[in-house]
């Protein structure tokens, strides 16, 4: 009797992966930001910025916008793709 009480009991936990899935949905969704617009002044510095890590090969820190979030990441810029808006980083760490 005391083993179908121990059943029961787990049973009630049964529905918990999904609250945990539906409370980080929540959780993420108030962490988003809003898409940052950039002026042309930080768009030139950007872009002298790329073409001066190309040659010298130095580290970058990276800082974009995906799904609502910031996303920080450290590199080295392997090349540009302009025209498929492709940017490929090594990651070293």
């Amino acid at each position: 009797m005391n083993h179908d009480r121990g059943m029961k009991k787990w049973r009630l936990f049964a529905s918990m992966p999904e609250q945990y899935t539906g409370l980080q949905e929540v959780i993420n969704k108030q962490a988003e930001v809003p898409q940052p617009l950039l002026t042309e002044e930080q768009m030139e510095q950007i872009n002298f910025t790329l073409i001066e890590t190309l040659h010298t090969n130095q580290q970058v820190y990276l800082t974009y916008y995906k799904n609502g979030q910031r996303i920080t990441e450290t590199g080295f810029i392997q090349f540009v793709d302009s025209l498929g808006n492709y940017l490929p980083v090594i990651d070293l760490a």
